[in-house]
């Protein structure tokens, strides 16, 4: 069995040198984008499969928590930021009926045109606007409820993505991000087996791309474990910020408020 590459010491997305992460690969701030953007151009087709495949379908479970968890109820404003295939802005687009909103981002265009078509196929013509997290295109104060599930990782400048989500708050509203987090000790080395054994081999069969795929186990090390995460949500003006995990760490949904 070939050996787990351990993480990098340095463990912030953004260096003092304007380099950061992409998985363990240390890369200049701009070249970040650039290269998400070659992994979700490379997985989007058989993105929502190999979802499936690799959580056995609890990431099903873990997105219909996120909606309960929300307090999202009919007329209620959503913003689904990395929105993907949509799963998750199709399910809010039903709750919130047809007197609500619900907006479907992404930066990826492959990704939001996947998930733009689906809603369409599905009766719901949701808006769709491909925009970058840290420089979102909305008032202050516009949305009931923002969302980011499986994207913030992604993210170069987590900090000020956040900030940028809290800004779009209303008053009263609240944050839920939902992200693979720090799984508990124990379980260390079979989910670490996983990750970079069995996942890449998977995704070299069903979408002839390891590569993407050892990205991703990658970038799960390199995310912030919970706790750090609840502070920087806090720093950037959310309140009573909590977070649940879910199958032992494996993944965990932090919300937060605006008040």
């Amino acid at each position: 069995m070939a050996p787990i590459p351990p993480p990098p010491v340095e463990s912030l997305d953004v260096m003092s040198d304007h380099t950061t992460h992409f998985g363990f690969q240390k890369v200049d701030e701009s070249a970040k984008a650039r290269k998400v953007a070659q992994v979700f151009d490379s997985v989007a087709r058989r993105y929502d499969l190999m979802n499936d495949l690799m959580s056995g379908g609890l990431h099903r479970l873990w997105k219909a928590f996120t909606i309960a968890q929300s307090g999202v109820r009919e007329g209620s404003r959503v913003l689904d930021i990395a929105g993907g295939t949509g799963d998750l802005a199709l399910a809010f687009a039903r709750k919130v009926g047809k007197r609500g909103l619900v907006v479907h981002t992404d930066i990826n265009n492959a990704m939001l045109a996947r998930g733009r078509d689906r809603l369409l196929d599905k009766g719901f013509p949701t808006p769709a606007t491909q925009c970058d997290a840290e420089s979102l295109p909305f008032p202050a104060d516009s949305f009931d409820c923002v969302t980011v599930a499986f994207g913030l990782r992604n993210m170069t400048h987590k900090d000020k993505a956040l900030a940028e989500m809290h800004r779009v708050l209303k008053p009263g509203g609240r944050l839920l991000v939902l992200e693979f987090s720090r799984v508990w000790k124990p379980l260390s080395p079979l989910y670490d087996f996983y990750s970079f054994q069995v996942i890449p081999r998977v995704g070299q069969v069903v979408a002839q791309d390891a590569a993407s795929y050892q990205y991703l186990a990658e970038s799960i090390r390199m995310h912030p474990d919970q706790e750090t995460l609840k502070g920087i949500m806090a720093a950037v003006g959310l309140e009573k910020v909590e977070y649940f995990n879910l199958c032992l760490g494996i993944v965990a949904l932090h919300r937060g408020y605006k008040f």
